[in-house]
């Protein structure tokens, strides 16, 4: 993997190079000058190309939080990842086109309680006005949420709310009334996720490391998963059909519906 330093970074993004691969790995054309709708387009273009998954925790490949890495994943081997892979390079796109951008620390909730500092990282786009993104949670908004919105937000997955939490300026994002996670708004550097990703690639106490997912938005707005051996395909009006697949048909279904080759199957603990 080459790890040279990078050069035409007019935004402290992507490179020229890097930024028409990534364009090209979720099917859209260069965006054009910054704004709400055009950033609107690549975030839905990224959810429908880029799967949220936590495969290479399963197959002992290691998770980098540089760049280059997430480029050579994401872009290069046309794998996905999870929040701090995804919403980490989706950061450098953005700036690389412009846009300004921070990383945000979230806690996400388990039932009633929002987990650890950095369990998740979201990002804030200031146009006309901010804008929280986030193409790394699985089942999320398709559109960018007003940071600064008050009432309910309608989007294609949901109605979200963003209401104040706590003294500290927290935000608490609900969808359908559930709350998903609390949003810090101080701005933080890729570098200061690195430990908490690397507890969740670890311990045995993460979500992750106990069961493989891998998940992706489809084109009619339902969703298609592989959860462990079960293929899962969900539509928008709340179908849902399961199958349980054998280890050559995972290996196949992996390549069919997220264009993930890999030489076996993810296999979590038992």
């Amino acid at each position: 993997m080459d790890h040279a330093p990078r050069t035409e970074q007019p935004y402290g993004g992507l490179t020229a190079a890097q930024r028409s691969a990534y364009l090209e790995r979720i099917a859209l054309p260069e965006p054009g000058v910054p704004s709400p709708e055009a950033l609107a387009r690549l975030q839905l273009a990224h959810l429908r190309a880029v799967p949220f998954e936590n495969l290479s925790i399963h197959l002992g490949e290691p998770v980098v939080l540089d760049p280059d890495a997430l480029v050579a994943k994401v872009v290069t081997a046309r794998r996905g990842g999870f929040c701090y892979e995804l919403n980490g390079l989706f950061a450098e796109l953005l700036a690389s086109l412009g846009y300004p951008v921070s990383l945000l620390a979230a806690r996400v909730f388990d039932g009633e309680r929002p987990g650890p500092p950095f369990d998740h990282l979201a990002l804030r786009v200031d146009l006309d006005e901010p804008w929280l993104v986030d193409v790394g949670f699985g089942r999320f908004s398709r559109s960018p949420l007003r940071l600064d919105g008050r009432g309910e937000q309608a989007d294609a997955h949901g109605t979200f709310l963003l209401v104040p939490a706590g003294a500290h300026g927290d935000l608490d994002v609900l969808m359908d009334g559930a709350p998903q996670y609390r949003l810090g708004l101080r701005p933080y550097e890729l570098a200061d996720f690195r430990p908490t990703c690397w507890w969740q690639t670890t311990s045995p106490d993460s979500p992750f490391t106990r069961s493989t997912t891998c998940s992706v938005l489809t084109a009619d707005g339902g969703r298609v998963t592989i959860a462990g051996n079960r293929l899962i395909t969900t539509t928008p009006a709340g179908g849902r059909s399961e199958l349980t697949l054998a280890d050559g048909e995972a290996l196949e279904a992996y390549r069919a519906h997220f264009g993930i080759t890999v030489d076996r199957v993810p296999q979590a603990p038992r």
